[in-house]
């Protein structure tokens, strides 16, 4: 998993699940710059309510 995944993941379904967020605040002390700003800008989406805490279903429950 990186950064990048759980950004993009996260906007695109509006969910971030627990396990995400534990992986990003144990992994948060080896992020470059540019992935500090990008768990920033998620930060900040999940404060506005933009991205909420969740768990995501699969796209087809056959």
């Amino acid at each position: 998993m990186t950064l990048g995944e759980v950004l993009l993941t996260s906007l695109s379904s509006g969910v971030i699940t627990q396990d995400e967020v534990d992986w990003v605040a144990s992994h948060q002390h080896r992020f470059s710059r540019e992935e500090v700003a990008s768990a920033l800008r998620l930060g900040r989406l999940i404060d506005t309510g933009n991205v909420n805490l969740g768990c995501r279903l699969p796209a087809s429950l056959n």
